[in-house]
């Protein structure tokens, strides 16, 4: 009995009164620091949903019942429950002390989730308050960011950060991007190029033309996907769950087993043994973090991530990352700048190249092809100024366009697109499968059912591209490439980065049903794009992979967003998965290996032969540190390499 908490007061605290003054002191900390836990317990028993509040719940109010009835009327114990002297001890100070620590083990789990969402707030931190704006009249003020629309033209001095995303008017400078994408060296931007809301310009004055402002930003939807990420649950969370679910009625039985035991095998007092040793189990079994050991590593993981630019959208794809063996990848601003340029005019016998650029570009004036952009920059830059409107105008996915310009019916686009219409193309096949050998897209155009000429255009492969596929294939992913584009050029690029596996001509439905077919193979496929055509293979995909210098609806099609559009990012989003699955293991196998080793020891079976038994308070402060270390592991993860 000895071992049995005891109090250093000596012969004060077998007073009678002394009781009444514990009652007194612990029952604001029980009844009212504890209420909050004691309406979790009770809720998850309403909802048979029991967790470790359950286990709280039980575990303080036996010890705070029974000592509530020890010193109101201690003479309904029985000589089993009474300790040498004659007195019934009470657990007072246990109830107290376990509250405590549970409520300070949660203060310092709320501190470490603060830390997790610290990618959030440094984002949040590079939002400007205020924008200088340039007025028709030349005037230049500054105003509220809730003031700036679309259309907008505002100035960016040095050192400034840039307030919305838009497009540069006028100047030149270079602009750390390190935030977003988590590259260090600043990026040159002139005249037509982009900017983005939140990063810093450092050397020239900007004017730039608002295109995204508030909510429309890139920064605010990369806030609102880490903040959904963080809140989505991983598949593996489904393991936790499903142990949980049977763990706490099993360590209730353990509790009940291990009062019974010391009633029958304990020494003298049995029943106070019983007490304390069987609510100790409850408190040490505690399943706190078995509950963390998932959310917080995706917290961290989904954070870190945002810092070098890799947008998770949901827990589901960080994980599904680290399986996947198969990636299908678009060219066309994928592997491929994405800023093709007009590089070659043919006209043919009857027509000249000026005539073929005035319709071309006027056809393409309708159009919002990555493509589209080149005709017209080129037939401005080669001084085409006859730009009309045609009518009738049609886009033919995955071919082409159509319309009517001056009473004559053209068609520009694809050879498919021709030879469905009945134009033969045969005698430009040899000059076009020699230019596409170089890389470059053969665009035909076709008036009123002749053949009249082709475009050339190129797309500049990305310098990180091959250096991105051969680290992927030292991973032994396999690398598929799947295109619109002639079945020629996409061989001269595949070549150039070091991909064997090409599926050319394709259609975007079609991409669909290869990543099906892979699928069906047995292989977890990634699909990485950038456009509209690439959303049905995207989301087929296991893991889809949107370029964030793409369109929108790839971004909402795609379960990982790279915000550069660098295939580097790829490697590093599956490293960040493996990372992050190898930490979620660790916090399982700790919080697991706890409750493993701490039942039995708070249970008693080290009594027989060392002669310990475990306090209440001590398995409740080991129930906090668990938590504690299970959080410390998991904000390793704001460390990991990628």
């Amino acid at each position: 009995s000895d071992l049995l908490p005891t109090n250093p007061l000596g012969s004060v605290t077998g007073s009678p009164w002394f009781n009444w003054i514990q009652l007194a002191l612990t029952t604001p900390v029980v009844l009212w620091a504890g209420h909050p836990l004691f309406e979790k317990a009770y809720s998850s028993i309403q909802t048979r949903h029991l967790n470790m509040f359950t286990l709280i719940g039980l575990g303080t109010s036996v010890a705070f019942v029974f000592s509530v009835i020890a010193t109101a009327a201690p003479g309904l114990f029985p000589e089993a429950f009474r300790m040498h002297g004659g007195h019934v001890g009470v657990y007072f100070e246990a109830a107290a002390a376990i509250i405590t620590l549970v409520l300070m083990g949660q203060v310092l789990e709320m501190k470490a989730r603060g830390q997790t969402n610290a990618a959030i707030k440094a984002l949040l931190k590079l939002a400007p308050k205020t924008a200088r704006i340039i007025r028709d009249g030349g005037q230049e003020e500054d105003i509220p960011m809730s003031d700036v629309h679309s259309g907008d033209k505002l100035r960016v001095r040095p050192g400034e950060q840039i307030p919305v995303d838009g497009s540069v008017l006028s100047g030149a400078s270079s602009i750390d991007e390190s935030m977003m994408t988590g590259e260090p060296i600043p990026v040159e931007k002139t005249k037509d190029d982009k900017v983005t809301a939140g990063t810093t310009n450092q050397t020239g004055s900007l004017i730039i033309q608002a295109t995204g402002v508030g909510k429309e930003t890139l920064l605010a939807q990369i806030v609102r996907m880490v903040s959904e990420a963080q809140r989505s649950r991983a598949p593996i969370q489904k393991l936790a769950d499903s142990v949980a679910a049977w763990f706490v009625p099993a360590v209730v039985i353990a509790s009940v087993l291990t009062a019974v035991a010391w009633i029958v095998f304990g020494p003298a007092p049995a029943y106070a043994y019983a007490i304390v040793n069987a609510v100790a189990v409850l408190i040490i079994a505690c399943p706190c973090a078995l509950g963390l050991a998932t959310p917080m590593s995706i917290m961290v993981a989904t954070g870190r991530g945002a810092q070098t630019g890799i947008l998770i959208r949901n827990a589901e794809a960080l994980e599904t990352m680290e399986k996947v063996d198969t990636l299908v990848l678009d060219k066309t601003g994928t592997l491929t700048e994405g800023k093709p340029k007009l590089v070659t005019v043919y006209a043919a016998s009857g027509f000249d190249e000026k005539q073929i650029l005035s319709f071309a570009s006027s056809l393409e004036k309708g159009s919002e092809h990555p493509l589209a952009r080149a005709v017209l920059e080129g037939a401005k830059a080669r001084g085409i100024t006859e730009i009309s409107d045609s009518s009738d105008f049609q886009s033919i996915t995955g071919k082409g366009i159509s319309g009517t310009l001056s009473g004559k019916k053209i068609l520009l686009g694809n050879g498919k697109l021709l030879e469905d219409a009945g134009v033969s193309t045969s005698a430009f096949l040899s000059m076009a499968d020699d230019l596409r050998s170089k890389g470059q897209t053969i665009l035909f155009l076709a008036i009123d059912q002749k053949a009249a000429g082709f475009i050339g255009v190129a797309d500049p492969v990305k310098e990180s591209s091959r250096e991105a596929i051969q680290s992927l294939k030292a991973l032994g992913l396999r690398i598929v490439m799947v295109t619109g584009d002639n079945k020629i050029t996409a061989a001269a690029v595949a070549s150039e980065v070091g991909i064997e596996e090409v599926h050319a001509d394709i259609l975007p439905d079609d991409k669909g049903s290869i990543v099906k077919r892979l699928q069906s193979e047995g292989r977890k496929v990634a699909m990485a794009g950038d456009g509209v055509n690439d959303a049905p293979a995207l989301s087929q995909a296991d893991v889809g992979i949107a370029m964030g210098t793409g369109t929108d609806i790839a971004m909402q099609s795609a379960g990982i967003t790279l915000v550069k559009g660098d295939l580097r990012g790829i490697l590093r989003a599956r490293n960040l998965s493996h990372a992050t699955l190898g930490n979620i293991r660790q916090n399982l196998f700790f919080a697991f290996g706890y409750n493993a080793l701490g039942i039995p020891i708070a249970a008693g079976v080290l009594y027989p032969f060392l002669g310990i038994l475990l306090s209440p308070m001590i398995a409740s402060a080991a129930m906090s540190l668990s938590s504690v270390s299970v959080i410390g592991n998991a904000l390793r993860l704001k460390r990991a390499n990628l």
